[in-house]
């Protein structure tokens, strides 16, 4: 390290960074999805809001657009990212939606919503969550597959009392969060409940990186109390997020968890902070006891300060995670672990490029400030860490495997402890 020069001076990945993924290209799940999914939400959003006639109009002009408009600033709408906003959009600006990176377009697209419904404004739509109606069907669509899981969790069941079974509990329940991604609102129904599971046990055959043993070995040394997850979606998946947190606070293996939201609604389901309290507040009033003691342990924990909620504007950014601003490198360093949720965040942590699906992914996360585990279930182009022949074959029996939400990965990276590895 270069004298006086801060840890947290910006990295980039050891691998040379590939070009990005871009909407233009033919065939490929980005164009499809500008074509078909995008103008699909924003028709599901209009139908599902009381909305005022300019919002709906704004909608329908963000229509017409993304098929032959123009990329534009966003308008100063009230938000607080809007400069951010001028800076991200300043490489793009009149070109076609087309000719955009995969990624940026989607965060732009819907940022674009935003700036249409007037979500910052003060009347008529302030705050407006265009997505709260499929995110409320989507928790009730869940409901006795999260009494299923509370069952499991209840005080009634005697705790873990050996590091055996505390190790078992503890790969059950984190495969339990990464399999609950498979839920996923801009992609399918709030109603589509046959992607809810409840026996993990039997998923591990579509794991296609498994590194479970290397993390529950890091998790049995963590020196520091502190965990952090980077959330991804609200509805089921949240509450299997929750389920975990609340078997690692009850069981005293972890001090305080820092749970990373988005600040503001984006990609249809992904989880805001507002979005905790009322899957909370809607669980704590079930009839089940196990589920409403479940939702009191966690308000538990968020009124002591054990389970932090922080949102920040960065994760909704169109940014890969290693232009992650000083600030929230710093505030994510002291973490003994820090796991990262989700299709999306998993894009970002590999910067949503044509990377080799061999590629290694140490060489790609070696700038993050803290050991990570990505638990995802694939749902877009980009996947890294795989062998050749596990490719082929997937490529034989399930064409679309880095698509259809039916393959996982746990990668486990501690890039702190990492040596140079020769590319």
């Amino acid at each position: 390290m270069e004298k006086n020069r801060s840890p947290f001076a910006p990295k980039q990945p050891q691998s040379p960074i590939p070009p990005a993924l871009m909407v233009s290209e033919p065939g490929s799940f980005a164009q499809y999805t500008l074509q078909e999914r995008l103008p699909a939400i924003l028709q599901r959003a209009i139908a599902e809001n009381s909305f005022s006639q300019s919002a709906v109009t704004n909608l329908n002009a963000l229509a017409t657009e993304i098929s032959d408009g123009l990329i534009r600033p966003i308008q100063a709408d009230g938000g607080t990212d809007g400069a951010a906003w001028a800076d991200y959009v300043q490489p793009f600006q009149g070109n076609s939606w087309f000719d955009t990176p995969f990624y940026f377009a989607e965060a732009y697209f819907y940022r674009r919503i935003l700036e249409a419904t007037g979500y910052f404004q003060v009347e008529p739509d302030h705050r407006c969550d265009p997505y709260a109606q499929q995110k409320h069907r989507s928790l009730a669509t869940a409901i006795e597959a999260i009494r299923t899981i509370a069952s499991q969790r209840s005080p009634a069941t005697p705790d873990v009392t050996t590091q055996d079974e505390h190790c078992q509990e503890l790969i059950r329940l984190l495969h339990l969060a990464l399999w609950g991604n498979r839920v996923d609102l801009s992609l399918w129904s709030a109603e589509e409940s046959s992607r809810i599971r409840t026996q993990v046990e039997h998923e591990e055959a579509h794991l296609l990186v498994n590194d479970s043993d290397r993390l529950i070995d890091h998790l049995s040394q963590m020196q520091t109390a502190r965990l952090d997850i980077v959330a991804d979606n609200a509805g089921f998946e949240l509450v299997c997020d929750l389920v975990l947190v609340d078997f690692l606070l009850s069981s005293q293996r972890v001090e305080t968890i820092y749970l990373h939201l988005k600040p503001y609604p984006i990609f249809v389901s992904d989880a805001i902070v507002r979005d905790v309290h009322d899957t909370l507040t809607t669980l704590v009033t079930d009839p089940q006891d196990a589920v409403r003691s479940l939702a009191a342990r966690l308000q538990s924990f968020v009124a002591s300060g054990r389970l932090y909620l922080h949102d920040d504007l960065f994760w909704v950014a169109p940014l890969p995670f290693w232009e992650m601003p000083q600030t929230l490198q710093q505030e994510l360093a002291p973490s003994s672990l820090v796991i990262v949720k989700g299709d999306a965040n998993y894009r970002r942590l590999v910067g949503d490029c044509h990377w080799a699906m061999t590629t290694p992914i140490e060489t790609i996360v070696n700038y993050f400030p803290a050991p990570l585990v990505a638990l995802r279930t694939l749902k877009s182009e980009v996947v890294v860490g795989l062998r050749s022949p596990q490719i082929e074959q997937l490529n034989r029996d399930d064409p679309n495997w880095r698509i259809n939400g039916q393959w996982g990965v746990i990668h486990f990276v501690n890039p702190l402890t990492l040596a140079t590895i020769h590319l």
